[in-house]
């Protein structure tokens, strides 16, 4: 989903768990002897990047909290710990909820009619989205919406099914090779079981839900909730008519969009007609 493009509010209470995090790493650091320097070398980051976290200015990808717990020999896993607060303030507060539920949901269905939603976009593509909000700290939404992807290489990951306009594929967002390497991203996805993806023909006119991006989620315990995307901001929706109503238009849109084995065809006529 695109929601994550509104600025960050990072004044006050919510640089707090990054201004902790950053601290744990400079006081863990300067206790081992290691220059930001020798640091950035084992997080394969540059000396810049662990400056900016430790002084709470970038949010930690994940790959650094565990280089953290790797390095130093009395972090006993807290920096991992710590990491998940530290990237929840990445994201815009109206968003937050919406992150925690998509961490836990088992199923997870989707329908853009505009852009690439956010689990699937490359790191390029969803610079070139983000940018568009005019964000103070785009690279930490950046890394925020890149961590976000995690879940799909999770041991047992929820099943992803999306569905697109055809106008999706042939927006050129940030150019051809921005496209290029996503529209190969996206149908990669369409190859790998459990994940589905549809994609509704231009010939469609009209079609269900075609005003607003929307998203179903799923849970091993619990009822679906719903979250539409919007302008300027996004929200949950978790009562059972809306739940219902919003299940309702994602079947119909099943129904218009072409099925999984002429949707992916179609993702390679318009990459090999767009963007060759």
């Amino acid at each position: 989903m695109s929601g994550e493009v509104e600025n960050a509010d990072t004044s006050g209470a919510s640089t707090s768990p990054l201004t902790h995090f950053g601290a744990e790493v400079r006081l863990e650091r300067e206790r081992l002897g290691m220059s930001r320097a020798e640091l950035g070398k084992e997080a394969c980051c540059g000396y810049s990047l662990v400056a900016k976290i430790e002084s709470g200015d970038r949010v930690p990808a994940l790959d650094f909290a565990e280089t953290c717990d790797r390095v130093f020999p009395h972090a006993g896993g807290r920096f991992v710990r710590l990491w998940p607060l530290a990237l929840r303030y990445a994201f815009p507060p109206w968003f937050r909820r919406y992150v925690e539920l998509e961490w836990s949901a088992t199923v997870i269905r989707m329908f853009h009619p505009l852009l690439l939603p956010g689990l699937v976009q490359t790191e390029a593509y969803a610079r070139e989205i983000l940018r568009t909000g005019r964000p103070t700290r785009l690279d930490d939404l950046v890394t925020a919406r890149m961590e976000r992807q995690r879940i799909l290489t999770r041991e047992v990951p929820p099943r992803l099914w999306i569905i697109l306009d055809e106008g999706v594929l042939r927006r050129a967002v940030g150019g051809a090779a921005v496209m290029r390497e996503q529209l190969r991203r996206l149908r990669a996805l369409a190859d790998s079981p459990p994940h589905v993806v549809q994609v509704i023909p231009r010939s469609i006119a009209a079609y269900p839900g075609s005003g607003a991006p929307f998203g179903l989620l799923s849970f091993g315990e619990g009822p679906d909730v719903v979250h539409v995307d919007g302008f300027p901001k996004g929200y949950v929706l978790a009562e059972p008519g809306d739940v219902a109503a919003a299940a309702t238009a994602y079947d119909l849109l099943t129904a218009v969009a072409l099925p999984p084995d002429e949707s992916a065809p179609l993702i390679d006529a318009v990459l090999k007609e767009c963007f060759s």
